[in-house]
Parts: structure tokens; C-alpha cells; sequence
């Protein structure tokens, strides 16, 4: 095939793939097999693979994302993304409605929009072509995040048709779809790992991630609902949003014009009740002045435009009965109260248990067994009970107690002074604590052991071929074979995850071990300053507190935990196993103390290195990276397109400002 020909298969099968991507995700009406798409995909793949010079990132095998880490450069907004004021109930709308009519004099239209409760977005278009795309930020800058955007198959990279304007800005929600997001904890699940809380918070981490392939897999969606810019092809909003849905842009379709305030209840009534069947989360209804000319008229306050406002929906509040408390020991020994409730419909969910925290949040609400308890279900996971109606409670109902004793083992709880949890103090003996502690040491950011998860490991302590981290590294082939749902190929998977997790890097292990407070950073601080385990079981309280951001009750303890002989025990068992437990000497050597007691911030976007190149020069040296500026700052990298409230705030503390280069001679 010659270069010619190349270039008109490419883009034959460029326009066909975006055809079929935009039936798929904006239309909902597929007309190929995912296999045939794939098929497709790869075949185009290839070809770009052989013909480089046709590269094009908006082709769509570019939607797949890369591993490349980039840092996100902030952007200024051309037009500033402004929040909207929020109303709670229909007279705050009524009065909004007022406001309007005092300002102008002229019969006009309201459209009224579902409010997505996801992340804001703001696309940039030039000539059809997707160049920017940009979070909400602090509404004057924002990140540029558009290699992530890129990978969201429902946004267009190239517009439909020709009959755009040639440059405009286009804002939505990326969102995740209930499904997705079920899906991902659902996973998180099986491999033992912290539940992600909700679809929301979700979606706004993974388009900050800095890994786009994760990104691209996460599925998310976005719609869009407001458009900006100078040849805009109509002046009501709702029919310039009409006309962007031909564009290619997903445009919800419960978005409606409004005559009068009446309609406009209507709508926010009908979508009360609806909106527990959509596939995506709402917060709210949006209602916008139709008309961009009587827009403008009305203007901006400081902080929101006076030609809209947010209808925010109430968390669904249900009354229910408390039929029994039960408690829950995590791998860290806290005690978790939960309250089992009879069952009751709450946001399209049947709801059974709601979360009660810790004893203090019993002792406030009063709780007696066989209370009607006030059930609200937000954005979270578990619902939590928000009051308790004392008009029902029967006098002959028992208080509920907080338990003084170990559900699972029996051993009396304590509690530490300041501390707002119960715990169990048997660590080492305690079932839940000691498959917690094995399902923390396998996950994905400690020892990342593949083929080991939740339901693994708790078939392996059942069968009792593995009471405590070490009897992991005993396993043999043949007792995994054994197992239920276990095959060759699956054993083999663990056996050789076991023998890989061998060259985990020292501060991952020490992470994975689970003591107390020694989270990720915590524990590669420790590592970076003491360099081997030996020296971190010998170091006093004392000398660990004389380590930056180690305080006194992450100091207590790291003692504690290497005094149990258990633990030491522990330890040398896993060192036996050939497991990391010291910097390599190449390592220690490459360190030094350059810019030890050195706090520093950097800022813009540089030349030579990344931020994040950066930050490892300073870690390495012995400096302190931090994210924002105070007396303690020693001083502040400055690159291109730093933010000017960092620069100003620096000026006024009287923060040195140095150039990269700078920086580089201070290495030297």
C-alpha cells in the first residue's frame, strides 16, 4: 500500500469509527458489534503504526489514553466559570422569578436543565476540532486536562457537519454512570481495597489522574448544557444547545423551555420523583433566563450570573425501625457501629444498614433498640440516621449500649484520649485484624500481590493455610490447586505474584506491614531518612519526632509496634523470605543533605525537568516539598505560567524566588 492509499484508508476508517462512537455513546443506538469495532480499531491501529506521518490526536485510537505522567498546566479561563446560587424550595424560586421581572420589562422564556452531579467541564473548539479542555478550577484558572477529555467516548474530537462557529467554548459534567461506578467498587472489593464513596468525588479524581490510560478506562460520560462565544447560531439557548446535539455534543434530553413559573415547578416535581431512574447522578435542577440578549442585560453579581439558579433536590429522608446494632472490627482494630434497620426504599435502593460511626454519635441521637429512625441516603456508599422520632419510642424500648468487649475476640476495648474510635487491642489473635492485615499487605499500592484478594485470602485463613502475612510465602502449588475456584493457572498466578513482590521497593514494604498511622508517605519519610528496618526498630520516640512531619503519636507508634515481639518476629520471618528491608547502597549513596531542613514549593511549568523530576531532586537532597506557601517556606522554584497569587503571596512573605537553573546550581 502506498502512502496515498494509506492516507485515504485512514481516513476512511477515522470517519467511520467517530460514526460509529457517536451512535454508540451519544445516540445509544450501536449498529456494529463491539468486536467489528475492534476489528476496525486495530486495523487502523496498524496502519498509523506504519504510516507515522499521518498521526493525528484526534484520531480514534488516540482515545485509549498513554502511560506518560504529565503535570496539569492551569489555564485562564476566556469567559470565568461562575457557580450558581442555589435555591432549596419554590418560593426561593418565586422570588428569583421576581428579581428577573424588576430588571426587565419584556415577556421572556426560562429552559430548565437537569443539574449533573459530576465534575464542570469547559471544551475549547477550533475549526471542528476539539484544542482544550479545561476544569472549573477557582472559576478564573483551571487545569488543562484535555489528553484525559480526549479519552471520554461520548465527547467529540472532530464536530459533525460544518455549520459550527469557528472558534466557541461549549461547558458540561463528566460523569460516571452508576453501573461504572458499581462496577470499579466492586473490584476494589475483590482485591481488598478502601471503597471509593461516590460517583462524584470518582469522576473528579480521574480526570485529575495523571495516567489517561486509567482514565480512558474508567468509562466515563459527560453532557453538556451552555455555550459560549461570538457567532453563536441562535439567540435562545435552548436552541443553540439543540443545534449542538447535530454537532455531535450530548445534550440531555429532559432539558425543556419553560412560559411561566407554573411549568417550571412542574418540571422540578416531575424530576423529584424521576431522577432515581437515570443512569447518572443528579443534585438539582438548573434554571436559565432563555434568551442570551436578555442575558446579558441581566449581568453577573460578584459571583453568579442573575439570569440562573440551582434548584438543589433534599436528601431522601425516610423513617424506618432500628432493629439490632451489630459492630465490625477493621484491620486496624477500630470498632464500627452499624445499624441494621428494616428494610426501606431510599434514592431507588433498598436500604437495610446505615452507618452510626462511633459510640459518641449513639450517645447523641439517644438510640434505643425498636426506635423509628430518620434515614437519609446523600452521595455515600452506607446511609447514615439523622434523628430518631421520641413520639413512637415504646418506654419499655432498651438504650443502646456501646459494646466494652471484642465482638470477634472477646478482648476488653480501649480507647485513646482524644480519639473518637474503640479498639481492639488483640491484633495478633483477632480473625478480622489479621485478614484485614493480610489484605493490606497484598494490595495494589503496598506488595501488589497479583491473584491475592479479599475472597482469596479469606478462604485461605478458612482452610487454615494462612493465619498471618508469612504463611503466604509458604504456599505450595498443590494446597492452591485445591482450593474452590482455583485452578494450575490461578495458583501459578499467586505463587508468582508472592516471588515478584520479593523486589518491592523497602518503603512499600514497610507501608504494607500496616502499623498504625504509617500511611504511604509516612512511611517512605521514614525509609528515606533511616534507610534500613534495623535502624527504624532501634530508633527511640524521641529521635523519630526530630524527623520532619513524623509527630509524636506517629513516633509512639512505630516504638509500640517494633516492641511486640511478635511483630520483630514478624519481620524476620519476612527478611528470610527475601523481602526488601533496606535502601539499596546505590541508592544511599546517591542521596545527600543539600537542601536538608529546606522547605520548598514549586510553581509553573519548567524547561529541563517536570514538576515531578523536580520534587525527587528535592526529596533526594533531603529537602521538604510543600504545596503551599507560609513563613516556613524557604523558597519557591519559578517557572513559566506560575499562578499569580502564589507569586504575590511569596512577595509578601518575602519567600526567595528562584529559576530553575537556579536550582540546578544549588545541586551542583
Amino acid at each position: 500500500m502506498n502512502r496515498e492509499e494509506a492516507l485515504q484508508k485512514i481516513t476512511s476508517l477515522r470517519n467511520e469509527l467517530e460514526e460509529h462512537n457517536y451512535k454508540y455513546y451519544v445516540l445509544a443506538q450501536p449498529v456494529i458489534s463491539d468486536f467489528d469495532f475492534d476489528m476496525k480499531l486495530k486495523a487502523l491501529e496498524k496502519l498509523e503504526n506504519d504510516f507515522p506521518e499521518f498521526a493525528d490526536i484526534n484520531s480514534p485510537t488516540q482515545r485509549v489514553g498513554s502511560d506518560l505522567s504529565k503535570d496539569f498546566e492551569q489555564v485562564e479561563h476566556k469567559y470565568a466559570m461562575l457557580s450558581l446560587s442555589n435555591a432549596y424550595s419554590e418560593e426561593e424560586i418565586a422570588d428569583f422569578d421576581t428579581r428577573i421581572k424588576k430588571i426587565i420589562n419584556t415577556d421572556f422564556e426560562y429552559v430548565c436543565e437537569l443539574k449533573f452531579d459530576g465534575s464542570s467541564i469547559s471544551l475549547t473548539y477550533e475549526n471542528g476540532k476539539l484544542t482544550k479542555a479545561v476544569t472549573r478550577g477557582d472559576g478564573v484558572k483551571g487545569d488543562d486536562v484535555t489528553r484525559n477529555i480526549r479519552t471520554i467516548k461520548s465527547i467529540p474530537l472532530q464536530l459533525r457537519g460544518n455549520n459550527f462557529p469557528n472558534e466557541f467554548e461549549i461547558r458540561g459534567e463528566i460523569v460516571m454512570p452508576f453501573d461504572v461506578f458499581n462496577q470499579l467498587n466492586a473490584e476494589l472489593e475483590k482485591s481488598g481495597e478502601p471503597l471509593l464513596a461516590n460517583p462524584r468525588n470518582t469522576t473528579a479524581g480521574t480526570i485529575k489522574m495523571k495516567n489517561s490510560k486509567i482514565v480512558a478506562s474508567r468509562n466515563l460520560d459527560a453532557y453538556f448544557y451552555y455555550i459560549l462565544g461570538k457567532d453563536l447560531p441562535f439567540d435562545g439557548h435552548f436552541e443553540s444547545l439543540q443545534k449542538a446535539k447535530t454537532w455531535g455534543f450530548k445534550i440531555s434530553d429532559a432539558t425543556q423551555v419553560c412560559q411561566n413559573l407554573e411549568e417550571v415547578f412542574q418540571f422540578i416535581r416531575k424530576w423529584d420523583k424521576e431522577r432515581f431512574n437515570l443512569p447518572v447522578a443528579t443534585d438539582g435542577i438548573v434554571i436559565k433566563v432563555n434568551s442570551k440578549k436578555l442575558q446579558e442585560n441581566l449581568g453577573f453579581t460578584a459571583k453568579s450570573p442573575r439570569w440562573a439558579i440551582a434548584y438543589k433536590f433534599k436528601a431522601e429522608n425516610v423513617a424506618t425501625k432500628l432493629l439490632s446494632v451489630s459492630y465490625q472490627v477493621g484491620r486496624t482494630g477500630a470498632v464500627t457501629p452499624v445499624a441494621n434497620l428494616e428494610p426501606v426504599q431510599i434514592a431507588g435502593t433498598i436500604v437495610k444498614r446505615a452507618s452510626l460511626h462511633n459510640a459518641d454519635i449513639i450517645e447523641n441521637l439517644d438510640l434505643h433498640l425498636g426506635d423509628t429512625v430518620f434515614v437519609e441516603k446523600g452521595g455515600e456508599i452506607i446511609p447514615k440516621i439523622t434523628g430518631v422520632d421520641i413520639s413512637q419510642r415504646h418506654p419499655m424500648f432498651s438504650k443502646v449500649n456501646f459494646i466494652s468487649t471484642c465482638p470477634e475476640c472477646q478482648t476488653e476495648l480501649i480507647r485513646a484520649e482524644g480519639e473518637a474510635a474503640f479498639y481492639c487491642p488483640n491484633e495478633n489473635r483477632c480473625p478480622p485484624q489479621i485478614k484485614g492485615k493480610m489484605e493490606h499487605f497484598v494490595s495494589r499500592k503496598a506488595m501488589d500481590i497479583d491473584g491475592l484478594g479479599q475472597e482469596t485470602i479469606e478462604l485461605l485463613y478458612s482452610q487454615g493455610l494462612a493465619k498471618n502475612i508469612t504463611d503466604l510465602y509458604k504456599l505450595e502449588k498443590s494446597q492452591l490447586e485445591n482450593l474452590e475456584r482455583m485452578g494450575e493457572k490461578s495458583a501459578q498466578r499467586i505463587l508468582d505474584g508472592l516471588e515478584a513482590s520479593k523486589n518491592v521497593p523497602f518503603e512499600r514494604v514497610l507501608f504494607a506491614l500496616g502499623i498504625r498511622f504509617v500511611g504511604e508517605t509516612v512511611a517512605k519519610t521514614l525509609v528515606n531518612k533511616l534507610h534500613s528496618i534495623e535502624n527504624i526498630i532501634s530508633a527511640k520516640s524521641d529521635d523519630l519526632v526530630e524527623i520532619d512531619e513524623i509527630g509524636q503519636r506517629i513516633a509512639d507508634s512505630v516504638t509500640d509496634w517494633f516492641s511486640n515481639e511478635e511483630n520483630l518476629q514478624l519481620v524476620a520471618e519476612l527478611q528470610e523470605q527475601g523481602l526488601q528491608f533496606q535502601i539499596s547502597e546505590e541508592k544511599i549513596a546517591d542521596r545527600t543533605e543539600k537542601l536538608a531542613g529546606l522547605s520548598i514549593i514549586i510553581s509553573g511549568t519548567f524547561e529541563k525537568y517536570s514538576r515531578d523530576e523536580l520534587k525527587k531532586m528535592i526529596e533526594k537532597n533531603g529537602g521538604k516539598n510543600v504545596g503551599s506557601i507560609s513563613k516556613k517556606t524557604s523558597f519557591l522554584i519559578a517557572g513559566e505560567n506560575m499562578g499569580p497569587s502564589k507569586l504575590e503571596k511569596a512577595n509578601k512573605l518575602g519567600i526567595s524566588i528562584i529559576s530553575e537553573d537556579d536550582f540546578l546550581k544549588m545541586l551542583e
